[in-house]
């Protein structure tokens, strides 16, 4: 953690709706006057798209199980770990970026499924705001979380996630259910493993809960609307949270526990927007009078 280079790090599952929140920390930026380096957690994966076929292929050939992006082995945490150390002491550090599609193909100017090369962050950045699978992953010799100043996690039901996830992989990337439902299933150890226990890390999780019956996510036709769902978002620490305030601003909310609000899915954003922006700005706030005093050489 650092006073004077913030680390933010949203943390959740393929499918999650990382995306969503990601949205509104850029309103927030934008609005407070923020530079964010923004770092996307697929770049931090250890193969391109087409090394992991490969490393799929000879793991069935042999027998064995085949990695997951949720497990250490098809990632690299050592140098998430890094990213986030170095950029806590001095607001510096090395990304990359993966190439998804076509579009981003043009923009970086190499195929889809690559990743570009390594590069340092553009100086004179506020905070690092990361955004992926693994913003609070601990292992026996990582420990991600301990260097975010704020951990968001994103998690929606399970049966909700997978809903979103096969809807996504299916539209947007042209996979059948058959072999979205095998990654699944693949991942299903690791999810248990590094994916599960990150909730516990977090500052605060906001988690979407269907309010209509999706019994069988393999089987739905669509994905819940934000009217067909309420979202409860956990504090891990309450002090100094407004829950008052919170409940007077958000038609619908209620207090489920003495950490928790509950709110209508449709009220996620402005949620959100009351809750973190006081936050973004308190530890913006901070870092800015800390390199203050160590640029004029006080202290």
């Amino acid at each position: 953690m650092s006073r004077k280079h913030p680390v933010i790090a949203i943390t959740g599952s393929s499918g999650a709706g990382t995306s969503t929140v990601t949205d509104t920390f850029q309103q927030i930026f934008q609005r407070e006057g923020i530079t964010a380096a923004i770092v996307h957690g697929d770049s931090f994966h250890r193969y391109d798209r087409a090394e992991m076929k490969r490393v799929h292929a000879e793991a069935e050939a042999a027998g064995r199980a085949a990695m997951s992006h949720f497990g250490p082995e098809a990632n690299l945490f050592e140098e998430l770990e890094g990213l986030f150390h170095q950029y806590g002491e001095n607001g510096t550090g090395s990304v990359r970026n993966y190439v998804h599609d076509e579009g981003e193909a043009l923009l970086f100017s190499q195929p889809p499924g690559t990743f570009t090369p390594w590069q340092e962050l553009a100086p004179g950045t506020d905070l690092l705001y990361y955004e992926g699978l693994h913003g609070a992953v601990q292992t026996d010799t990582v420990d991600v979380a301990r260097h975010a100043d704020l951990l968001i996690g994103v998690v929606p039901t399970i049966n909700l996630e997978w809903i979103q996830k096969l809807h996504r992989d299916r539209t947007k990337r042209g996979y059948s259910t058959e072999a979205v439902t095998d990654t699944i299933l693949r991942r299903m150890p690791d999810y248990v493993n590094f994916i599960c226990p990150q909730f516990t890390k977090t500052h605060i999780n906001f988690q979407r809960v269907p309010i209509v019956d999706t019994s069988n996510p393999f089987a739905a036709r669509w994905i819940p609307t934000a009217d067909e769902s309420m979202v409860v978002i956990r504090f891990a620490d309450p002090r100094g949270i407004d829950f008052p305030y919170l409940l007077s601003m958000i038609d619908g909310s209620l207090m489920s526990r003495a950490n928790s609000i509950v709110v209508p899915g449709g009220k996620m954003e402005l949620a959100m927007q009351l809750i973190l922006t006081p936050l973004v700005w308190r530890l913006h706030d901070t870092a800015s009078r800390e390199r203050s005093v160590v640029g004029s050489g006080v202290g």
